[in-house]
């Protein structure tokens, strides 16, 4: 299998905590999963931040060389295009917020975009600044395909308060998601939860919290 999945956003949209969610279930069901950390922006609630957790699922984590340090370099120390090219995989690209971040996927557009499977994801949280609309939302998803030459393929409606989020803070961000799908004519992929709430709905995905802030509590 040779699969590449590209997850875009808004910066605190939940996308790293997304593609750890996919990675994870990928490696369940025993796929050979890598996960390229491509967030050159925000050194902050990074794919990076799991390397130790994705080693005992058996997924490959790659990141730029200064991820978790203090240094802001826009500079990659790996070719994606070539590791996107490898068979038997899944590629899980985690990219950096807004149009900023989308510049270094940009990059390598081409080479992905000749991979047999790829899919580009745009992840949303309607109670986030600049994506509280869906008219908003859908602003930022232009700009990210402007920047990164590449267009996306579905929308993933990650929409929540963090410790904050209840059943009803998710279950009303269900018609947002359906009017920026209308707006955009692209389908949502799914909506998610938060596992803990425990909630059993056909129409959401639940998601394991596994990238946090490090003053949040436990859950």
């Amino acid at each position: 299998m040779h699969k590449v999945t590209v997850i875009t956003g808004h910066y605190g949209s939940g996308k790293s905590n997304i593609s750890a969610n996919l990675a994870l279930e990928g490696a369940e069901n025993g796929e050979n999963v890598t996960v390229v950390d491509l967030d050159i922006v925000n050194p902050y609630f990074r794919t990076a931040d799991l390397k130790d957790f994705f080693g005992e699922k058996g997924i490959e984590l790659i990141a730029p060389s200064y991820a978790n340090t203090n240094l802001d370099i826009p500079a990659l120390n790996f070719d994606l295009g070539l590791i996107a090219a490898k068979d038997d995989v899944h590629l899980i690209v985690d990219v950096g917020g807004d149009d900023d971040g989308a510049v270094a996927l940009g990059r390598f557009s081409q080479q992905l975009k000749e991979c047999g499977d790829l899919e580009m994801l745009y992840v949303v949280n309607r109670f986030r600044y600049m994506t509280r609309e869906p008219y908003e939302a859908q602003e930022l998803m232009y700009k990210i395909e402007n920047a990164s030459h590449m267009k996306h393929t579905g929308i993933i409606n990650n929409s929540n308060l963090g410790e904050e989020t209840t059943k009803e803070t998710v279950e009303s961000s269900l018609e947002y998601a359906k009017e920026l799908s209308q707006k955009v004519g692209l389908p949502v992929a799914f909506n998610t939860a938060p596992d803990y709430l425990g909630l059993n709905d056909e129409r959401l995905k639940n998601v394991k919290v596994l990238i946090k802030p490090i003053w949040a509590k436990d859950m």
